[in-house]
């Protein structure tokens, strides 16, 4: 039985060392400009431009750029595609609670088959279903709201000498 637990303990690598200054200094500017223009822009349009798992969006765009979650394949496809699991499940299943696990899951499975994993996006469908959005959603917010944070965090990582932002398209 001890056997079974023990990789629970973890492998017993150390945590990852905390970033420069510099390198959280600039994720701070990133996100901080992402998430402002895009409730700017939801104030000034009156349109919801904005949706929650944009805040964990920058985490991995502003924070950890380099990592395959973050690039911009993953960031605008992984919350579309989402947003259409989402979209789907509630059409076919209604807003059942064992419908928004199938949705949240179907949508990790796309994003792992189409290589557009985003972690953020794992909550698309949920905000979806909640909301009991339209089709129109696929466009605002979640279209128009991820480019606002890829094009950012385009100019936002790149201003910096020691970062570079994307790896891939």
């Amino acid at each position: 039985m001890k056997k079974h637990f023990a990789k629970y303990k973890g492998r017993g690598v150390a945590a990852p060392a905390i970033p420069n200054g510099y390198h959280i200094l600039w994720s701070w500017i990133g996100a901080c400009l992402a998430i402002g223009m895009i409730s700017w822009l939801s104030n000034e349009a009156n349109a919801p431009f904005f949706m929650v798992p944009f805040g964990a969006s920058c985490v991995l765009v502003f924070g950890l750029p380099n990592s395959p979650l973050a690039q911009p394949r993953s960031l605008v496809f992984g919350h579309l595609l989402s947003a259409i699991i989402g979209l789907i499940v509630m059409k076919v299943f209604g807003l059942e609670w064992w419908a928004m696990g199938i949705a949240v899951a179907s949508a990790i499975a796309l994003m792992q088959m189409t290589r557009t994993l985003h972690a953020p996006a794992g909550a698309t469908p949920l905000v979806v279903m909640l909301e009991n959005a339209d089709w129109s959603f696929l466009f605002t917010p979640v279209l128009s709201g991820t480019l606002v944070l890829l094009l950012i965090g385009l100019v936002a990582n790149n201003l910096s000498k020691e970062r570079s932002y994307p790896d891939y398209w």
